[in-house]
């Protein structure tokens, strides 16, 4: 297979990088958006990670930061910052990281609702035979609460965010698809209580309460997989871009494209991001 300007969704299931962890798919992400923009490629991009919470640049500003991360170290989970907008949310193996990248047409620009608006209709039509209503709205003592919740009867399970370069966009979603989510809630309620004290629940840091949040498989009362859920995903996203799938190994695409020295430049960028929060607890 080759690709062209007219290819229609690459879809790029990412595998765990053992040396690069979490850092890999947002490096990724910042490669696929300029290819989106240079070349008019667009992506269905899948992801997972081994436990770890991928912290937003607010997060970094805690007061008594350490003291929280402190809490992830100690219950064996992972940590970055990453280079979009929103406050923490968990990443593992019950977690699946769901991104459409597509190129912002000049003479049609798709505004933020409107990209939106799209994860929404391919999260509802992938769920469809579910017949559980899914609204987007804040859910407010979720962790990394937004307008673009995602849930099922006022029980969160997705969060969406949104990065924007030149004319190229990427919406992004983490699916809570299985495992024990009050779990998640509680680790991240302790990394505020931590790194907050006494302001825990202030200065737009969630007052969160785990029961806010729950799985898929719960909401469903189903057992689903993530690889599941990704075929659903994959129809529901041929459906919404009336497009076909032509399925790639990340190598390959960057081999093929001649963007593997643009990847490492991104991962450059990530690990200089994280820095400080390394220092930070390596005591430099």
């Amino acid at each position: 297979m080759t690709l062209t300007q007219s290819s229609n969704l690459i879809l790029l299931d990412q595998p765990n990088d053992p040396i690069l962890g979490a850092l890999a798919p947002f490096a990724a992400t910042d490669l696929f958006i300029r290819q989106a923009d240079k070349l008019h490629h667009s992506f269905i991009h899948f992801w997972q990670t081994e436990p770890t919470v991928i912290l937003g640049m607010k997060d970094t500003r805690l007061p008594f930061l350490k003291d929280g991360l402190t809490v992830f170290k100690n219950a064996q989970y992972d940590f970055l910052a990453r280079n979009s907008g929103g406050l923490a949310v968990v990443s593992d193996d019950g977690i699946l990281n769901f991104s459409f990248i597509i190129p912002n047409d000049p003479d049609n620009k798709k505004s933020v609702p409107d990209a939106y608006e799209m994860m929404k209709e391919i999260i509802s039509i992938a769920f469809s035979d579910f017949k559980l209503p899914i609204e987007a709205k804040e859910i407010v003592q979720s962790y990394c609460p937004g307008d673009y919740d995602l849930s099922i009867h006022d029980k969160k399970f997705a969060g969406i965010s949104q990065r924007r370069i030149g004319n190229g966009i990427a919406v992004m979603i983490y699916l809570s698809v299985s495992g024990t989510q009050n779990d998640r809630g509680e680790l991240v309620k302790q990394f505020y209580k931590d790194g907050l004290k006494e302001d825990f629940g202030t200065n737009g840091y969630p007052y969160l309460d785990p029961s806010s949040m729950a799985t898929l498989s719960d909401l469903f009362q189903t057992d689903l997989t993530t690889d599941n859920v990704k075929a659903r995903l994959i129809a529901a996203s041929e459906f919404v871009f009336k497009a076909n799938v032509a399925p790639y190994s990340f190598q390959a695409y960057l081999d093929e494209t001649n963007t593997y020295d643009d990847f490492q430049k991104f991962v450059a960028n990530m690990q200089k991001r994280n820095l400080p929060i390394t220092d930070l607890m390596e005591g430099n």
